[in-house]
């Protein structure tokens, strides 16, 4: 095949980029040819780009040609896709044509470019939120996806041109555009030029004719009231007009909180965060902050919701943290616990009870799934031969011991790896070895451990999955996750470990050892219920009538979904098994990982010193809430998302709306006569405020967001075309419709106020006590919207609900959380002269941060151990090794140490 191109065609992006597809399919040339010049003999002007097949035939139609290769390389044809490139070629090419020739030709800029497009932009848009998947057609991108995307490319990788309230449609082409071979056709095509790569060829090109008989610029609510029926209006006034009465009784809270038969129990769980740690604004919203929101939700919804996490407290870390701080391991629990506990509570997490898995009822729930596993025949019992410290009468962990590097002789390397040399080491073949506890010597001993036997229950799991998968609102990233462990074989897993700090092993010969961290870790779930009531089993053993939601970072997907099923399914013993297992990808910070070794980063117990209120850190973490991919963190994204969506869009319409009725209407709700235009206002509020439930039933709350958001704007836009500050001053008529406007206004407020206390809880409380709102409507969200302030209803005083952040402090806070310091210093102590006699003269970092860079080492050592505990495939683990040795690098250099670096060697 070969393929013919131009400089500077738009047609080549979408084809470029379908034509990774095909790579070591099937051979294709690439030809670049002039834009004047006619390749296909039957076309009387030139066409690119062409397709010229093997068998002499041609293709010139861009998505023909895309089709081609998605086809060669197995794809299936489906009737949406091809709805969509009709769509493409009939509705979005010819305003597209005419809006980049515009642009690129004329110099054009603004409303003259964006509005040919503006329609078709929110057609996409819409399209994409009202659905559960990510992608046109479904969770992975298709063909449509790939001749959309290079169509639009040109114009919206220009941010000035993508229109700020499409959010769907922005995350959507954000994914895209990240992927590979859609990166490399963009580089190629545009060469870093943006727009104006494609100037030399469209200039040789005839003007397109904008469309005739078409509005250049339709606001999005116009084009969703037009498609709206005479049915959906007429039901959404009915339900308006029953007001309060629409909605059921209040449900009476109860303590405990349990399930109750034939009604939606709902089960909600954060990963434990580990002790020892404190959290960034990554674990809260990877967490903590999603689970607390569809808490929230559920409660809404009447739900019987029970919310709980805890910290998670035994292992080797707990003890290491606890002989740097020169405290036991209950003291460093105790400690972190309530520095957990105190992040948590000024973030306002909703949690129905806050435990800790170092309690009796751990022990007991631990050893009694042990019990059954072991005597149903899961657990295998193999010998480990590992560092024994006589002196303190203790096997070693790999980082409680150091010697000599048997590969290159550095004598400070650890029991993972040596520093210097890189090499992965086993600790017994270390030379001269040493604990780091006492410096005594320890010796090589056998010691007997005990493993899940996975693979004796790997046919359990996947009949569970099976039967489960297909009903349920797993994440993508989790189902691709799990998948990837059952298709690489599961192996026996080790759960118990030689230290003090643990659940004891239940079974003799194994009395001086406990169980491993993550095998009884996700007991903890059951043990800080059974803390909460005595009737934990209710909730974990009736999965008949619990759906269970278990909200994580996707590292932690092995445990939810494969150790923790597995356990319980061994113990035969009716266990609520995972229905929902919500996994976000990373959040970064800035252009980089969230560091405290480096000072990089907003962490838990800093966001309060900052003066930002915590409703606006929700809000912001949850506007760029990674679900679909990893997302960043950016001081300047939310200094705009606070001053744009929350003090000019949903702050400005609230304001105004009590304001109206407390200026012009002596604070009583007017009456309210609606029109057509109104009615229509009710029924497409009434449809997003569905589509808000429908987002958040499937959990995808940063979609959700995006309604409250597109309401208010609606909200607002309907308040300055009616301009009730004008009518109020006119005759009755106008008077009227002033009272009309400003009372459905205020009702759309008092909807909003219960849709966004998911996400800004204390926000929420604010203006329903601003408009006085009953105890019922702000109690449960209703399916419909609803008259909630009837005609005579007095609010109370109306005041702003957001302040304006500002550059200046903005950049404080950026210098402040941005690093640097301790980078600095690192820099120049390697600048240093090697020479033994300037040891003397390094300065060390400050004390602080030598322990964050201690915590940090840990951490990385505990994913290097699991790595090769796992014998995860070995890139992998030298990825994660490389990373620890960094950690160590700077660790050293922080304790004034000088590296000794390898001599001699060249580069290859």
């Amino acid at each position: 095949m070969k393929l013919f191109l131009s400089e500077g065609a738009p047609g080549s992006l979408p084809v470029l980029a379908a034509a990774s597809r095909v790579r070591g399919r099937a051979e294709l040339l690439i030809s670049s040819i002039g834009p004047e010049e006619c390749v296909v003999p039957f076309l009387t002007r030139p066409k690119v780009p062409v397709l010229q097949l093997d068998n002499g035939n041609y293709l010139f139609s861009t998505s023909a040609i895309c089709r081609y290769f998605f086809l060669l390389s197995g794809w299936e044809q489906d009737d949406l896709t091809n709805q969509w490139l009709e769509w493409e070629a009939v509705e979005l090419q010819p305003v597209l044509s005419a809006a980049l020739y515009c642009l690129v030709v004329q110099g054009k800029k603004g409303e003259d470019v964006l509005g040919p497009v503006q329609r078709a932009l929110t057609h996409i848009d819409h399209s994409l939120s009202r659905q559960s998947c990510p992608f046109l057609t479904g969770e992975t991108e298709s063909l449509a996806d790939i001749v959309l995307w290079g169509a639009l490319y040109p114009l919206l990788q220009d941010p000035a041109y993508f229109p700020e309230e499409l959010g769907a449609l922005r995350s959507w082409f954000q994914t895209l555009s990240t992927q590979e071979p859609c990166q490399r056709a963009a580089e190629t095509v545009l060469k870093q030029q943006g727009s104006l790569a494609l100037r030399p060829y469209l200039q040789k090109q005839p003007q397109p004719r904008p469309p005739e008989g078409r509005a250049v610029s339709n606001e999005p609510e116009e084009e969703e009231l037009t498609t709206l029926s005479e049915e959906e209006i007429a039901m959404a006034v009915t339900a308006w007009e029953k007001g309060l009465e629409n909605l059921p009784p209040l449900r009476p809270q109860k303590n405990p909180v349990l399930p109750v038969a034939g009604e939606k129990n709902v089960l909600i769980t954060s990963a434990l965060p580990y002790v020892n740690n404190v959290p960034h604004l990554g674990n809260i919203i990877g967490c903590v902050l999603s689970a607390d929101v569809f808490a929230r939700y559920s409660r809404l919804r009447q739900w019987n919701t029970l919310y709980l996490c805890g910290t998670d407290e035994y292992g080797t870390a707990t003890e290491t943290k606890a002989m740097e701080e020169g405290l036991t391991p209950q003291e460093i629990c105790d400690k972190y616990h309530i520095i957990h506990a105190d992040i948590y509570r000024w973030f306002n997490i909703s949690f129905d009870i806050f435990g800790r898995t170092t309690t009796p009822q751990q022990t007991k729930i631990t050893q009694d799934i042990f019990q059954r596993l072991l005597s149903r025949g899961f657990v295998l019992e193999d010998t480990v031969e590992q560092l024994r410290c006589e002196h303190c009468a203790r096997f070693l962990a790999d980082r409680f011991v150091e010697g000599v590097c048997p590969f290159c002789g550095y004598e400070e390397a650890r029991g993972d790896q040596c520093d210097k040399c890189g090499k992965l080491i086993n600790a017994i073949e270390l030379k001269k070895p040493q604990c780091k506890v006492c410096r005594a010597c320890p010796v090589v001993r056998s010691s007997q451990h005990l493993f899940l036997d996975l693979p004796k229950l790997e046919n359990r799991l996947e009949e569970w999955l099976g039967k489960m998968l297909s009903g349920s609102d797993w994440t993508p990233n989790a189902r691709f996750i799990i998948r990837s462990w059952l298709r690489d074989g599961l192996k026996p897993r080790c759960i118990t470990r030689d230290l003090k700090w643990g659940t004891p092993v239940p079974l003799e010969g194994f009395e001086d050892k406990v169980f491993y961290v993550w095998f009884d870790a996700t007991f903890g779930y059951l043990s800080i219920t059974a803390n909460y009531t005595d009737q934990w089993e209710k909730w974990w053993k009736n999965p008949e009538q619990v759906d269970l939601y278990q909200f994580m970072a996707k590292d932690n997907v092995p445990f939810h979904g494969l150790v923790f099923p597995c356990s319980v399914l061994g113990a035969e013993d009716n266990y609520t098994l995972v229905s929902h297992l919500i996994a976000t990808e990373y959040l970064n910070y800035e252009d980089g990982k969230f560091s405290k070794s480096r000072g990089v980063g907003v962490f838990g117990d800093m966001a309060q010193e900052t003066g930002i209120p915590a409703d606006i850190w929700r809000f912001y973490l949850l506007y760029i809430r990674p679900e679909g991919q990893d997302s960043a963190f950016s001081w300047t994204d939310m200094l705009l998302k606070n001053n744009s969506e929350l003090l000019n869009n949903l702050g400005n319409f609230i304001n105004r709306a009590g304001m109206f009725v407390s200026k012009f209407f002596g604070g009583y709700v007017p009456e309210m006569v609606l029109t057509s235009d109104d009615q229509r206002l009710l029924a497409h509020v009434t449809l997003e405020l569905q589509h808000y439930h429908q987002l958040l039933e499937k959990v995808r709350i940063r979609d959700a967001l995006r309604s409250i958001l597109t309401i208010s704007r609606h909200g607002n836009q309907y308040i300055q075309v009616n301009e009730p500050w004008k009518r109020i001053k006119g005759s009755e008529a106008d008077r009227q419709r002033a009272g009309t406007v400003t009372g459905l206004a205020v009702n759309i407020a008092a909807l909003l106020s219960i849709m966004i206390q998911p996400y800004m809880p204390t926000v929420s409380t604010t203006i329903q006590s601003q408009l006085q709102l009953p105890t019922l409507a702000c109690s449960i969200l209703p399916i419909n919207f609803l008259c909630t302030l009837p005609a005579g209803h007095q609010i109370g005083t109306v005041s702003p609900l957001f302040q304006k952040l500002e550059n200046d402090q903005i950049e404080s806070l950026r210098q402040r959380f941005g690093g640097g310091r301790l980078e600095e210093s690192l820099e120049l102590k390697v600048k240093a002269s090697p020479k033994p006699a300037v040891v003397e003269t390094v300065t060390t970092a400050e004390p602080q941060q030598i322990q964050v860079l201690m915590d940090e080492v840990t951490k990385q050592g505990n994913i290097v151990r699991e790595l090769k505990a796992q014998k995860a495939d070995k890139n992998h683990v030298a990825a994660e090794v490389a990373k620890l040795l960094e950690l160590k690098k700077q660790l050293a250099l922080a304790e004034g140490k000088l590296l000794d670096l390898p001599k001699g060697k060249k580069k290859k």
